[in-house]
């Protein structure tokens, strides 16, 4: 189930705005993720967990990396729910 308040706050971080417009043109491992936000893995452990707290985001293990796409169907799901608040 989706909860509305939990994906606007994370959505209320710059870093996590920005990994989720990279996710955007598909699967991402960790690594291109740190380069491109030059952040520290720790930051981005924490800012990817709160992603997927959300299941906006999905994690793939692969080898000691983490790959991450999109959760398409929760994404709309949330978009529909801000449309009917406004």
């Amino acid at each position: 189930m989706l909860d509305t308040a939990k994906c606007l706050k994370a959505l209320g971080d710059e870093n996590r705005l920005k990994i989720l417009k990279l996710l955007k043109s598909g699967e991402v491992c960790a690594c291109e993720i740190l380069e491109e936000l030059n952040i520290t893995q720790p930051t981005l452990s924490h800012h990817m967990k709160i992603l997927c707290d959300t299941s906006l985001v999905n994690p793939r293990k692969e080898g000691k990396w983490v790959h991450y796409s999109l959760n398409n169907e929760q994404a709309k799901t949330f978009l529909s729910k801000i449309q009917s608040l406004f």
